[in-house]
């Protein structure tokens, strides 16, 4: 499913190359953003597979910083492709992501059973090999979609991801409008930002499985309050050095990345191994919808008004996200004692 997914992402990125009407690209982006989700929910079971609930913030953000590296190393080069043609900075893409299906389906492993391996400890009265399709039902129904705090994580998750794809999909354009940065330096701006995201998303994974027994709601509270923090400096500030700015968007990164990472952990905990893909899927999905947010709606109102009610926007946002996770404080680490105590 994994590798269908990026194979189709593949493909609909050298659609985009070969397009040039409005249209068209909107559809072709629409269906990019499809396949693009078949991605986190299959490695969210994976993990919640192979590593313990009290590992799982741990290994699941080293896992997250995925995302950091290769949208850091995709902002650079596309930074130097466009000058040469805007269509390689779709074409190239596409082919790095061919050659990763290739390595996908001969190279990664389904469950531990599946090679011949016991269940990870503490999770065995999970196992779905002997589940009927009517019980697996009825568990997602109970430990997701009646589970009030996956809910509130998932809604949390809309407000990440709109600060996180406004700085990332806008931010060389503030930074060419506000900050009067060079194109080229604005790309490297932007991978501080996904690089300290990296670093963010690690800690806070540590954090939470070191100190907080597992409840990444509660690591989740403390970053988005800071991302947001870190952003109104940026946005306030009158700093006119490249550096100065570049030190605030990497701390930003760095605080809204840890929440991007550990709400996942935390609905994939409560939801244990049975529905973590569900329950990943479910915040993916307020995930992907925020876009209309960060993308259409911030450009309507910097269009409207001035950049200054852009990032009045972005840190309602922030502060929204942190509100909520404040609401999902109570959560348990995970869903595994709570499940196996029922009858």
């Amino acid at each position: 499913f994994m590798v269908f997914g990026l194979g189709a992402s593949a493909a609909v990125n050298v659609l985009f190359g070969f397009n040039s009407a409005v249209v068209t690209l909107g559809l072709i982006w629409m269906a990019n953003g499809w396949f693009q989700g078949m991605g986190f929910p299959p490695c969210a079971r994976l993990l919640t597979n192979w590593f313990p609930p009290r590992q799982l913030a741990t290994r699941m953000s080293i896992w997250n910083t995925s995302h950091q590296i290769g949208s850091g190393v995709v902002v650079i080069l596309c930074g130097y492709l466009v000058v040469i043609s805007w269509r390689l900075a779709f074409f190239v893409p596409a082919a790095i992501a061919f050659v990763i299906v290739i390595f996908l389906w001969f190279t990664l492993p389904d469950t531990p059973p599946s090679v011949g391996l016991p269940e990870v400890a503490g999770t065995e009265s999970h196992s779905q090999a002997h589940e009927s399709p009517a019980d697996f039902r009825r568990f997602v129904i109970d430990h997701v979609f009646r589970n009030k705090y996956i809910w509130i994580v998932s809604l949390a998750n809309f407000f990440v991801y709109t600060v996180r794809l406004a700085v990332f999909n806008w931010g060389p354009t503030i930074l060419l409008e506000t900050k009067h940065v060079k194109l080229t330096h604005a790309g490297w701006m932007i991978a501080a930002f996904e690089f300290s995201g990296a670093l963010g998303a690690i800690s806070g994974g540590w954090i939470t499985d070191r100190f907080l027994g597992g409840r990444a709601v509660r690591a989740c509270v403390v970053y988005m309050a800071l991302a947001g923090v870190a952003l109104f400096a940026f946005w306030r500030l009158p700093l006119h050095s490249e550096l100065l700015n570049t030190t605030l968007l990497g701390a930003a990164g760095f605080f809204v990345y840890g929440p991007q990472c550990l709400l996942a952990v935390a609905a994939a905990n409560l939801a244990t191994k049975r529905a973590a893909a569900t329950a990943i899927g479910l915040t993916s999905i307020f995930g992907y919808a925020s876009t209309v947010l960060s993308g259409w709606g911030l450009g309507a109102l910097v269009d409207r008004y001035d950049w200054n009610v852009g990032f009045a926007g972005i840190i309602i946002a922030a502060v929204i996200g942190t509100l909520l996770f404040i609401a999902a404080w109570p959560a348990k680490a995970d869903g595994y004692e709570v499940s196996e105590a029922r009858p």
